[in-house]
Parts: structure tokens; C-alpha cells; sequence
């Protein structure tokens, strides 16, 4: 969820900057350029949070068209939107060749004024950043160039109210990074919910999202809060974004624009204030190019684009992190308080820097839980780390392929695969935490709402205990 009201701290201008190295942070840069008129093939940087447009000299964009106004229209940066306003000339200012007075600006949008014409254009500028002088931020530590350079602009962007998109692969630690943003915002205290697109039903979503009125659907039988509404004043994080619905990016884009949403079923606007940070295990701008996800959207939500390198792209950070978990872990204490494990000789080190770490961070976590039984001092050896891989390959089995039913459309079949999955994996999950639905809902890292909602589709609700923790 995103906040409109306070204003951003920095100006995301003044963070562009420093050496080379491989992208890890890009900023969304916009420009005007002239397609047609005196002006023709000039390019103008929107870089201040307002700019002016006129023939007259104390414009900060001086066209030379006798044709416009001496000072004809502006552009207001917002917290992550353009917004143009006329400003009273004398023919009027117009977007697609509609007069307007006031409206957002969306990439490609053709602004005519005079005899002058003007494409509106966005794009991400990658941008190298000083490293930062620490090697944590919030719970995620790193001492490598990579996440110091991600720390640095995680320090500056954080008390803005600037979107953010973490794009990264699975475990590389996106939900910790949006966590420790909201905690250096101004934003602190106020409430942080997490909604995983990818783990609702799609005819769920939009009421999970925004909230529905008592009666708007078969089964809505009282008036419900959506996840931004409980957001309000604080942040969403909207994690993996990649998996919303064609249908529904437009509704989100909305929100996002106009800073309200409408419940299902419901014709009344509602305020929202909340910051939004988002993430995804996939390249949004490849998504957009396939046209799976909406460029307009895309350009709200990438004001900062933070990729986030796997494990085995900066080694030289596993005896740090391994430190770091030994130190805080809590299957790593004693009863008493103390640390069973303290520390890992150089054969057991080597191993696990040589490791491609698929599952990254997280995976990195489960292997030194599964060592640290092994332990019998307080040293874990090389032979301990060889025999939880061992171990783990001997486990695997051939997946057994799912049945395809190919008589029916692709949809229905890849929803009957999806629900055959769901109720399989929410079945053993619930099994092994004693049917305890909190206890589910913590391990599977689903909203325990939405797991009583899937426990209640699947008919196997009545098997669970429905605590209220």
C-alpha cells in the first residue's frame, strides 16, 4: 500500500550516480521529447518535482512555438505518478488529442500544444551507488559490494514514500528487505501487511485485495476489510506481482493512481494513504514485452527497481551469513540460552561456498539446521555439511507427473492441476502441525485467513483447529 500525503525526503535525482558495476538498482526516469513544431527532436529531463512549459523565459522547459502560451502547462511529479495541468492558455492543452485541464501522464501519452507535439516517456536508468559503510540492513546482512550497494540505496529511498519493486529469485530475501524499508520509514509503528498475490484464488483476489460488502457474493455474508484497508497509514507489500490476473491489473492501477479503492460490491470510494513495495521472482519488464503484465502498471510501480543477486553470485557473503544465522537462529540455542553450534572449520566453508545454493538464503537456513544436530562439539566439520547433501540427494525421488486432462480448455485444466496441488499440500500441512491452522498458516507463509478460506473450499476445514492465536 502506498502513502501520498508525506512528502519524500529525497529527491530519487540526486541518488544517480557512482561507479560501475553490475546493475543491482535502477530509478524510473522520465523525459519529454518533441515529435513535431520548431522544437523537433529535442529531449527535456523531468527532473524537478514541478515543471513549467511555455515561450516564456522563466519556464524550466522554454518552447519556441509562437503557437502556445507564455506559460502554457505544467508537470507535477507526485509520490510516483506525473500529473499535467493547464495552466489557463489560450488553446488549450491536449493529451491523445483530447482537451484536458488536469490528468495523469502514462508512457507513450502525446501531449499537443500550439503547433507542437510531445511523447510523454519513461524508462528505468540503471544507476551504480556508493556502497554503503554497514553490512546490515534490518535483518539482511551482506558484506559484499553487491548488497552494500543495495544497502546504500536502501537507506536513502527508505524514508520516502517512493514504490519499490524487489525483483529477485526464490529465498534471495525480498520480504525481509521490504520489512526492513518499512522499519526505516516514516512509516514505523504503523501496520506492515503482506499480501502474496500468488496465493489466492483469482476469484478471490480482488475481494482479498480491496475488501467486499455484506451480500456481494454468494458466501460474503458480512461487510469485510481488503488488505489495503488494514494497511492504511502504513505499507503493503505485494509479493510475487507477477502472478495478478490481466483482469485485475487494471483495478490495482486504479488504486494506485487515484489513492482509493472500492470494495466488491460496493459504489463508494474510500481513501486509502499507504506506501507500496512489491516483489517478484520474475523480470517485469520481460513480462511487460510479452504483454503478460500492463506497461502502465509497470510504470507505477518501478519509480525504484532493486535486483536482488542469488547466493551463488556473491560467495564471498556465505561465512558472514553463516555467522550471522549461528548468532540468531533459534534451533541453534540451548535450553539455556547459549549457542549449541559457534563455529565451521575451513573444509565445511569451502563446500558451501561451492555450492550453486538454488534455494539461495532460505536454503542456506534449512542446511544449517539440519547440520547442527549432527554436531557433537561446538564446531560444524566438513563431514557434517557432505552428509546432509548425501543425504538430501538419496532423498529425492522422481516427481510423479500430474495428470493433464486435455479435453477441456487450458484454464479449467491448469486450475484443476492448481487445486489437486492445493489440497494435497494444504492436507499434509495441516496434518503436521497437529491441524493447528495458525501453525499452517506461519509454515506455508499464507494470511490465515486466506488458509481457513482454502481449508473451507477443499472440505477440510472440519479436520482443523480453529484457533485464534
Amino acid at each position: 500500500m502506498a502513502q501520498k500525503k508525506a512528502k519524500e525526503t529525497t529527491d530519487s535525482t540526486q541518488l544517480l550516480g557512482l561507479q560501475d558495476t553490475k546493475e543491482v538498482v535502477s530509478f524510473r526516469k522520465c523525459q519529454l521529447i518533441v515529435l513535431e513544431g520548431v522544437d523537433k527532436g529535442k529531449k527535456f529531463d523531468l527532473s524537478k518535482s514541478s515543471m513549467r512549459v511555455g515561450k516564456k523565459e522563466d519556464n524550466n522547459i522554454i518552447l519556441e512555438d509562437k503557437a502556445i502560451s507564455r506559460n502554457h502547462f505544467e508537470i507535477v511529479r507526485t509520490q510516483d505518478n506525473y500529473m499535467l495541468r493547464d495552466l489557463e492558455s489560450t488553446n488549450g492543452t491536449f493529451i491523445n488529442d483530447i482537451r484536458v485541464r488536469e490528468a495523469f501522464l502514462t508512457p507513450g501519452d502525446i501531449i499537443k500544444v500550439g503547433k507542437t507535439r510531445l511523447e510523454f516517456v519513461a524508462f528505468d536508468e540503471s544507476v551504480q551507488i556508493e556502497p554503503s559503510k554497514h553490512e546490515s540492513f534490518g535483518m539482511a546482512a551482506g558484506h559484499s559490494r553487491k548488497m552494500r550497494q543495495i544497502f546504500g540505496i536502501l537507506e536513502r529511498i527508505s524514508p520516502t514514500n517512493s514504490t519499490v519493486i524487489i525483483e529477485g529469485e526464490t529465498g534471495t530475501g525480498k520480504e525481509i528487505i521490504a520489512r526492513a524499508i518499512h522499519e526505516h520509514s516514516l512509516r514505523k509503528g504503523k501496520p506492515f501487511v503482506v499480501f502474496d498475490c500468488g496465493a489466492v484464488a483469482d476469484n478471490l483476489i480482488e475481494s482479498e485485495l480491496f475488501g467486499h460488502v455484506k451480500g456481494a457474493f454468494t458466501g460474503a455474508v458480512q461487510t469485510r476489510r481488503g488488505a489495503f484497508e488494514e494497511a492504511n497509514t502504513g505499507t503493503i507489500f505485494l509479493d510475487e506481482i507477477g502472478e495478478l490476473t490481466l483482469d485485475l491489473q487494471p483495478k490495482l492501477l486504479r488504486a494506485l493512481e487515484q489513492r482509493e479503492i472500492k470494495k466488491v460490491g460496493s459504489t463508494d470510494s474510500i481513501d486509502i494513504d499507504v506506501r507500496v513495495i512489491c516483489a517478484t521472482n520474475r523480470n517485469l519488464k520481460k513480462e511487460v514485452t510479452n504483454n503478460t503484465f500492463r506497461e502502465d502498471l509497470y510504470y507505477r510501480l518501478s519509480v525504484v527497481k532493486i535486483l536482488l543477486p542469488p547466493l551463488r553470485e556473491r560467495p564471498e557473503d556465505i561465512p558472514f551469513l553463516i555467522e550471522k544465522i549461528l548468532t540468531s537462529a533459534k534451533f541453534n540455542q540451548l535450553p539455556n540460552g547459549q549457542l549449541r553450534v559457534t563455529t565451521i572449520d575451513d573444509e565445511a566453508q569451502k563446500i558451501l561456498q561451492r555450492y550453486q545454493w538454488p534455494g539461495n538464503v532460505r536454503e542456506l537456513i534449512n542446511i544449517l539446521e539440519r547440520v547442527i544436530p549432527l554436531v557433537d562439539d561446538n564446531t560444524i566439520k566438513g563431514n557434517h555439511v557432505k552428509y546432509i547433501f548425501q543425504a538430501l540427494e538419496s532423498d529425492e525421488e522422481p516427481t510423479e507427473r500430474l495428470e493433464v486432462d486435455m479435453g477441456v480448455p487450458f484454464k479449467e485444466a491448469k486450475q484443476k492441476i492448481v487445486e489437486n496441488f492445493e489440497k494435497d499440500y494444504l492436507a499434509s500441512l495441516l496434518k503436521r502441525n497437529n491441524y493447528n491452522i495458525s501453525k499452517t498458516a506461519r509454515e506455508a507463509g499464507i494470511d490465515r485467513k486466506h488458509i481457513r478460506n482454502l481449508l473451507k473450499k477443499y472440505g477440510i476445514l472440519d479436520r482443523a483447529i480453529d484457533d485464534e492465536e
